[in-house]
């Protein structure tokens, strides 16, 4: 008899944080999504102020401030085309928190949930951690996720499909088009799409939509963080929208699991969404001119790389032993295998960091490509 859950025992340490810890002190990092900008001043300065007035010292509502609940609904008013009702908002540790206890509250044993393959690490794990069968879908030649694919996958065991665009490790952003026909496939089928829009103002060519934005029939949850947005990966704080139904039955899991977000990070988010947003302006332009650093040297090696429209990864096809000659030499990118399956034969390199940088490294995996070749 195993002395551990058969449900652990199916999933492993994430293969990015695996390169992550391996790397050296003097490497170049790749392989983290972490922008480096400061958080805004204007969060810091409210997360100071709640500490030094404590107002940190109890625990919030299970769901968050009612006023960061309420500042999250004015961001989605103000920036998207969906309405939510500050009711309908749990705060959570992060948006991983928030897909977590998405999963757990629609997932019963064995029943299936699919996402895209290369897709963020969390989805096939959180699904095993729920005791359901991950049903990964092969991606498009330009790495987004077609609507026909993710229907034809559905089954009557299908409990719900993720849905992420912005796409991490991709950098993909799914059509106006994609995401009404996601929005449709939920409601024809009636289960629940899950979308993951953590990277949603890194748009460089077109523009972000949601499923939320074409149905109103309650079959489409939203996750969603300031990590990204606003420099906050460290700060923990995301969230998640559904309807009340579904809102109420992933709060039976949030209380057990986190209680409520941190209080801090609550108030720093309250500031980050509510104050001015010039600084999320100033990343995504920052973004896009590195994306462009970035695709112009893969390319200028003999590198084949979907040019990604947002988020700041790229996800280009490599070599048999890059991943590793490019570690070696210095350059600590991610192997696209870590993502699934349909990343093998891809690396994924993230741009987060200033263009000196990147042309220094970009220089190193010339050297690499040129190693392997």
């Amino acid at each position: 008899m195993s002395r551990f859950a058969s449900r652990v025992e199916r999933i492993s340490i994430s293969g990015i944080r695996e390169v992550f810890e391996a790397a050296g002190e003097d490497a170049i990092n790749l392989g983290l999504g972490q922008p480096d900008f400061p958080t805004p001043e204007h969060a810091r300065e409210a997360a100071t102020e709640a500490i030094e007035s404590g107002r940190t010292d109890a625990y919030t509502s299970n769901k968050g401030t009612e006023s960061l609940r309420e500042a999250i609904a004015a961001k989605h008013d103000r920036d998207n085309r969906f309405s939510v009702d500050p009711g309908d908002v749990i705060a959570t540790a992060g948006g991983s928190e928030a897909l977590h206890i998405a999963i757990e509250a629609h997932v019963d044993s064995g029943q299936e949930v699919i996402y895209p393959d290369p897709g963020f690490v969390s989805y096939e794990a959180l699904t095993h951690l729920a005791g359901g069968e991950p049903t990964p879908v092969e991606l498009r030649e330009d790495l987004t996720m077609a609507p026909e694919a993710v229907e034809d996958a559905i089954t009557d065991d299908t409990a719900l499909f993720v849905v992420n665009s912005p796409a991490n490790p991709t950098g993909a952003v799914q059509s106006e088009a994609d995401m009404r026909e996601f929005a449709r496939i939920a409601d024809r089928h009636d289960v629940l799409c899950l979308s993951d829009e953590v990277y949603e103002p890194f748009v460089f060519d077109g523009e972000h939509h949601s499923p939320a934005d074409f149905t109103d029939s309650g079959n489409v949850a939203v996750v969603n963080a300031c990590s990204k947005a606003y420099s906050m990966t460290g700060w923990r704080l995301g969230w998640v929208t559904a309807t009340e139904e579904r809102i109420e039955r992933m709060l039976r899991v949030h209380q057990y699991v986190q209680a409520c977000a941190s209080a801090p990070a609550q108030y720093a988010a309250e500031a980050a969404l509510s104050g001015p947003q010039g600084r999320v302006d100033e990343m995504r332009a920052a973004f896009e001119a590195r994306r462009d650093v970035v695709v112009d040297g893969l390319e200028g090696m003999g590198l084949e790389v979907p040019t990604p429209k947002g988020a700041f990864y790229a996800m280009p096809r490599v070599p048999e032993g890059w991943v590793d000659e490019a570690i070696d030499r210095g350059v600590v990118v991610v192997p696209g295998a870590a993502f699934g399956e349909g990343g093998a034969g891809h690396a994924r390199i993230s741009y987060a960091t200033d263009v000196e940088t990147l042309k220094e490294a970009l220089e190193i995996m010339r050297e690499a490509t040129a190693a392997v070749r």
